[in-house]
């Protein structure tokens, strides 16, 4: 059956609405998705010696208080459970406080079901690396994800030993069909090396291990600044997605905790550029952990001041990691 014939006034409506309907979101637009925010148990934060002002949130609570005032509905929550394991302390009954901050972290995300995601935190290098990943596996509410930070661990990538140990830590997060958010950036106060060098033992070396699950490298391969180590080690990933490597078909970026309103002009542009590199497909949003002054909210608007497109600001607010979509 044939449609009757539309007036002239009628298929321009058509176009209107089609085209609203094509364009980007207006500036109101906000992340549906934080993927990168931590809590901290106020025993943690109490070893670490950090002062009030700067603590994380204390609950899950707090946390959601800053999303409620970004207007961001869910978070991905990553357990600092690896800061019991960190390179600057020594802790007493390391793994017990390694396993109760995972545990605690998993309570505070269970009280808001459908907003919040609590992802498994450890040292990987720690000899009880692999025994945590399994308890964390068999625990619903921590088995969506890994998270990992080379810098707080004071990983080398130019250790044998410890490049062995990492593809263990990743194969295991594999066969657990786990996520890993990775914190790839070297510690800097024991100045270790950074960037394209470290960045390719990373892809040839380690990120084979997990083939099957999704990694996430936080901030853009960096830790707060975007110097130039950083964006060395930023395009290593982004040359490796643009030529369609296999090795980065489940490889994504989130753009957390970058120092934007410090960044010049031509930095801002350098930014911008790789994250085309890397595409607009892989980008995901994350503020990192909300303190005073800098959250979701405050951060969001920081990222709107960067030289992007309506379009590509509306990707990176809709777009939503794959281990949160089942």
């Amino acid at each position: 059956m044939r449609h009757p014939k539309r007036s002239r006034a009628g298929r321009v409506v058509l176009l209107l609405i089609a085209g609203l309907l094509r364009a980007p979101v207006a500036r109101g637009q906000v992340p549906l998705v934080d993927h990168h925010q931590h809590i901290s148990s106020p025993a943690n934060s109490d070893a670490s010696g950090t002062p009030p002002a700067r603590r994380l949130p204390a609950s899950a609570k707090e946390l959601i208080a800053h999303l409620d005032s970004a207007g961001i509905r869910r978070a991905v929550m990553l357990s600092v459970a690896y800061q019991w394991g960190g390179y600057s302390r020594t802790t007493e009954n390391e793994y017990e406080k390694v396993k109760a901050e995972n545990d605690w972290t998993a309570e505070q995300a269970a009280l808001y079901p459908d907003r919040l995601v609590a992802i498994c935190g450890v040292n990987p290098i720690k000899s009880y690396a692999l025994d945590e990943i399994a308890r964390c596996a068999k625990d619903p509410r921590l088995r969506t994800g890994l998270k990992l930070h080379f810098g707080n661990s004071d990983v080398d990538v130019h250790d044998s030993a410890q490049v062995a140990q990492l593809k263990r830590v990743f194969r295991a997060a594999d066969a657990n069909r786990m996520a890993i958010i990775a914190h790839v950036h070297a510690n800097f106060n024991k100045k270790r090396p950074y960037g394209r060098a470290e960045a390719l033992i990373l892809l040839d070396e380690i990120l084979p291990s997990a083939p099957n699950v999704t990694v996430q490298i936080a901030h853009l391969a960096g830790a707060g600044v975007y110097d130039d180590a950083t964006d060395s080690a930023a395009a290593v990933y982004a040359e490796a997605i643009s030529r369609h490597d296999s090795r980065t078909r489940h490889l994504y970026v989130d753009v957390s905790g970058i120092g934007i309103d410090e960044m010049t002009s031509e930095r801002k542009k350098l930014f911008v550029a790789r994250m085309r590199q890397v595409g607009f497909d892989r980008i995901l949003f994350g503020s990192d952990g909300a303190v005073p002054g800098h959250g979701p909210r405050e951060y969001w608007s920081s990222l709107k001041s960067l030289p992007l497109t309506p379009a590509e600001l509306r990707a990176i607010a809709t777009n939503v990691a794959p281990y949160l979509r089942h």
